[in-house]
């Protein structure tokens, strides 16, 4: 459904400084004639947001929020899915689906700290993300007007883009070297692929395409040990260090890819009611799984467990379809916390 222009006066980006949302801020201010407020959130990609500030300031953006939300990630989103043990579809940590309320929720609060009556993204129409933005969007602000370019313009490949680019004098950064033929996405939970030869589910991943994590036949011959120190379902130290969330997963990304842990490759169902065949590499997220139920093995009373597994693929479904705000998954949280009182002590993995 498209929205009246008239209705649009100021519009929150979710911008990356790249050519999509770039020929998107520009397509914005050309149709709804509106002013652009852009919204760059650094949850632990490992790529530079900074230059998205100069991007935007290129094309003329004067209000412009670059955010470093990685501990908020891993402290109010990622530490609490893991506290339900997770996974969607049996295999699935979730990595994409718990990183956009994060977002939805910072956009709404930039729409009300700037007078903004929109927000925008530039998440396809064929996707779960559209859906996990605007859920989370109107849940936290009823009525806020969302604008999904990929659902109304006519831009629909990476050529008529670049042309739309080329076109209006937007500046578009090339990268060089080889460009990758993957859609992937990074945060501090994980890193995914796909798209090009991955469509074929006969087709084995590269080697060279995996980032994060060494092959099996390439981690070291001799096992590594972590010992994590737990409180209230949490780890809060790595072998006695005392650590921030963020910082625990970090740590925990570099040990376990070094050693071949949390390499993926499934087919998915997809909310939008496709099938998508995706590899991911989720090494924290794999050893924060396995560590969470060992310990809980020990300290959760039988039937609250069992409950608990009973419980948790509702839960992943709510988080994988964009469900993060909705009252149903604060309640399951609220009894999910409420069992983590005695998940205290140290695991050695």
């Amino acid at each position: 459904m498209k929205i009246d222009k008239s209705t649009v006066n100021k519009v929150v980006l979710a911008y990356s400084g790249g050519l999509d949302t770039s020929v998107i801020l520009a397509w914005l201010r050309e149709v709804y004639e509106c002013e652009i407020v852009t919204f760059t959130a650094d949850i632990g990609q490992g790529e530079e947001v900074g230059a998205a500030r100069a991007k935007a300031e290129q094309m003329g953006v004067s209000e412009i929020f670059i955010e470093d939300l990685t501990e908020e990630f891993a402290r109010d989103y990622v530490f609490p899915m893991f506290r339900a043990n997770a996974i969607y579809e049996g295999e699935y940590l979730l990595g994409t689906s718990i990183a956009r309320p994060l977002i939805a929720k910072r956009m709404v609060e930039i729409v009300n700290e700037t007078g903004a009556d929109s927000i925008s993204h530039g998440a396809t129409g064929k996707g779960n993300d559209q859906v996990r933005f605007e859920l989370g969007a109107y849940a936290l602000k009823p009525g806020i007007q969302i604008i999904a370019p990929w659902r109304e313009w006519d831009l629909g490949s990476r050529e008529t883009l670049l042309a739309y680019a080329a076109d209006r004098g937007i500046p578009v950064e090339m990268k060089r070297g080889k460009a990758s033929p993957y859609s992937m996405d990074a945060n501090l939970l994980h890193i995914s692929y796909e798209g090009g030869e991955l469509e074929d589910p006969w087709n084995e991943p590269a080697q060279e395409m995996w980032r994060w994590t060494v092959s099996p036949e390439s981690a070291p011959d001799k096992p590594a040990y972590l010992t994590l120190s737990y409180e209230r379902g949490d780890v809060v130290a790595i072998d006695g260090e005392a650590m921030s969330p963020a910082q625990v997963m970090q740590r925990l990304n570099q040990v376990a890819g070094e050693n071949g842990v949390g390499r993926l490759d499934i087919v998915e169902n997809r909310y939008v009611g496709m099938k998508s065949r995706g590899c991911y590499e989720t090494p924290a997220g794999t050893v924060l799984l396995r560590a969470h139920r060992a310990i809980e093995s020990i300290t959760l009373d039988r039937e609250v467990a069992h409950l608990k597994d009973e419980l948790m693929p509702r839960y992943a479904s709510l988080i994988y379809n964009g469900y993060w705000w909705s009252p149903e998954r604060e309640m399951l949280q609220q009894m999910i916390d409420q069992s983590q009182a005695y998940v205290n002590g140290e695991v050695r993995v």
